[in-house]
């Protein structure tokens, strides 16, 4: 009987990716790991079991690990009191020592060759996990359309879109689906070693086209900071969005395969109705 563990399961990907795996292996057979155990509790399909899982806690995360053989490690966040790093070298080491067989870990696109500064904690995460000796793959998420959430929200309103990334691409697909395909590859017998997950590659433009009557503005880096900064937002928020549209600008998101689709089973959801999906939440 083999035992399935989803980590940070009270975040939007986890929530949905052991909603997924539930569909797909027996509940019993899943656990599910979160720093707040009772959120986890409420929220994890009935017969799921949910256990602590706190990544600054390596011995708390390798008790919980015990009698796991697969494992889905989703990335955390950065900019927390322990470096992103520690905390998933925590997780690596507690599931090495739990006796975990095989761990799928939510990377970045092309971690194996980017320079990007915001891949450096995921290039570093892939050597940790290749370097402990537990089977593997790597789910190399593009971009969520969700994270333009709050910018389609208000084109949809009648405001311009607004970007500083000229014709770059970017490989959006909902992070619903990106956490689908991570439970599939969770319960996969026989996965591969690297996916490289996204959506058919789009400009801001193409978004504006697919949202209907949309005003697109081009400008600048300097422009955009201008902009966001009139509009009373902090620096720190500013140099985040501004990092963004650069690493677009290098074509760092810019991608063709067809590895989502493929797990998934089917043709992803059409641009316009994945918009409008963000757009309604």
């Amino acid at each position: 009987m083999t035992k399935y563990a989803i980590t940070a399961v009270t975040g939007h990907f986890g929530q949905n990716a052991i909603k997924e795996l539930a569909k797909l292996v027996a509940p019993t057979d899943i656990i599910a790991l979160a720093r707040n155990t009772k959120k986890a509790e409420a929220i994890v399909p009935e017969g799921v079991e949910v256990r602590p899982g706190d990544y600054t806690d390596e011995k708390q995360l390798e008790a919980s690990l015990k009698g796991v053989d697969r494992l889905l490690l989703i990335s955390s966040q950065p900019g927390g009191p322990v470096a992103r790093l520690t905390q998933h070298e925590n997780a690596i080491k507690a599931a090495k020592n739990a006796g975990v067989k095989y761990i799928a870990y939510t990377s970045f696109p092309h971690a194996d060759e980017t320079t990007v500064p915001l891949a450096a904690d995921h290039i570093a995460s892939e050597k940790l996990i290749k370097e402990s000796g537990m089977d593997y793959s790597f789910l190399r998420n593009n971009w969520y359309l969700e994270n333009d959430g709050a910018g389609l929200k208000a084109a949809a309103n009648g405001q311009p879109l607004v970007y500083s990334t000229g014709d770059s691409k970017v490989g959006w697909a909902l992070e619903s689906e990106y956490s689908e395909a991570a439970a599939k590859v969770l319960a996969t017998a026989d996965p591969k070693k690297v996916y490289e997950f996204a959506g058919k590659s789009r400009t801001y433009a193409d978004l504006a086209q697919a949202i209907g009557d949309v005003k697109t503005v081009s400008i600048t880096d300097d422009e955009y900071k201008e902009q966001l900064k009139a509009a009373g937002m902090d620096d720190m928020t500013i140099g985040i969005i501004i990092s963004i549209q650069d690493l677009i600008s290098e074509g760092a998101l810019q991608e063709e395969t067809t590895d989502l689709p493929d797990v998934l089973g089917r043709d992803l959801t059409p641009i316009s109705d994945a918009i409008q999906t963000v757009i309604n939440e």
